[in-house]
């Protein structure tokens, strides 16, 4: 398995990791644990040493299955898990809103490595920027979780540039999580150059555009109840429609190739920078194999300048996630 740095204090991971939350219900109805917990597995044998997960998913369970998963390998894998909603630590009841303060990171980081059933967290994440916390107080909690031996690396998930710069001042932020696909590429506009700059790995979620670029969703695509994609003004039936275009991009080169749409899609990422380490998330070992077939695709020059060409320019359709969601990015 190819291996890659995120951040310049050397935190190595696999190519691909494994995004975890597509385990706790996002898509619709929750997978049979003991599955769920095969899948994660099945997946370190086929060298995934990146897990992602969060506190919020669940809340709390996806931490609990993840955790479970990895104790008997816990020393070949990289955990990374997320802070910063307002989620009640005993009953798991939740606010909807943000609480960053550091007495409330500190308590989280303690509840979750007991969920996690292991002494450290590789890489932890404030999940979205919490706009009544200075983001140097943020980072100052996390350093001294660092300082004491319960979080080896800093992460930051959908924040905006000069909280990015703030935070790295005070400690350096190994990874950036943001949504970065074919299916959404405003990140190269601002986000990819200030990574390169200060030294941040890129860890995109929702590489595969929640599913939409592996070619197996159309206009006429009934979703599950439950599967926030009913939410997602990107995915109405009007905006299917219209996207397929950009998807047709990506099924060409794929049968050119012999791969499948959602291997030249993560490939593609992969192509991007050598600091660039995709999650998809997906509830199947079928897929996720699938998905792992991206790392031995290597695109030729002939195949990237195809995709650039139809898609670079392409106007996608429809708001990537629903407006109060969206509202707590790039802060």
């Amino acid at each position: 398995m190819e291996q890659r740095t995120l951040g310049r204090g050397g935190l190595k991971v696999s190519a691909l990791g494994l995004g975890c939350m597509s385990m706790a219900s996002t898509y619709g109805p929750v997978g049979d644990r003991q599955e769920m917990i095969g899948l994660v597995r099945t997946a370190v044998e086929r060298g995934v040493t990146l897990f992602d997960t969060a506190e919020a998913y669940g809340p709390f369970t996806n931490e609990e299955l993840v955790g479970e998963a990895l104790q008997p390998v816990r020393d070949r894998v990289v955990i990374a898990t997320k802070f910063g909603f307002d989620i009640d630590l005993e009953t798991g009841a939740r606010t909807g809103g943000t609480n960053s303060r550091p007495e409330h990171i500190k308590a989280v980081a303690d509840a979750a490595l007991k969920r996690l059933r292991t002494d450290r967290i590789d890489l932890f994440y404030q999940h979205r920027v919490d706009p009544a916390v200075p983001i140097e107080d943020v980072a100052g909690a996390v350093k001294g979780l660092i300082a004491a031996g319960k979080v080896g690396h800093f992460g930051l998930s959908e924040a905006g540039m000069k909280t990015i710069r703030r935070a790295h001042a005070v400690q350096p932020v190994a990874a950036l999580q943001s949504e970065y696909s074919l299916f959404w590429r405003e990140p190269e506009q601002e986000l990819l150059p200030l990574m390169e700059e200060l030294g941040i790995g890129f860890v995109p979620f929702s590489p595969l555009g929640a599913g939409f670029l592996t070619g197996q969703i159309d206009e006429n695509t009934v979703f599950a109840s439950g599967d926030f994609r009913n939410l997602v003004p990107r995915f109405s039936r009007e905006a299917r429609k219209a996207n397929m275009a950009l998807v047709e991009v990506v099924k060409r080169v794929a049968a050119r190739r012999g791969a499948t749409p959602a291997q030249v899609a993560l490939a593609w990422l992969l192509a991007q920078r050598p600091w660039i380490v995709p999650i998809p998330g997906t509830s199947r070992v079928a897929r996720m194999e699938e998905n792992l077939g991206a790392i031995d695709l290597a695109l030729a020059p002939g195949d990237l300048a195809e995709i650039d060409a139809g898609t670079a320019n392409f106007a996608v359709q429809g708001a990537r996630l629903p407006e109060p969601v969206l509202k707590m990015t790039r802060l």
